[in-house]
């Protein structure tokens, strides 16, 4: 039992010494997530349309 509580306590102690990152910079991340995440849909959007049309083409 011992154990456990000084898992839990090593824990509590490294969660003390984690630096978070403020909500500008999280809010920041997100934005460049969404912002790549719609850029490569759309890539791929664009090359799946041009493999199908390429295909129809060719079949």
């Amino acid at each position: 039992m011992n154990k456990v509580v000084g898992f839990f306590k090593e824990c509590a102690a490294e969660l003390r010494k984690v630096v978070w990152p403020s909500r500008d910079d999280v809010v920041s991340s997100v934005k460049v997530v969404i912002v790549s995440t719609i850029f490569i849909a759309i890539i791929l959007g664009v090359l799946d349309l041009l493999f199908t049309t390429g295909m129809r083409v060719v079949f």
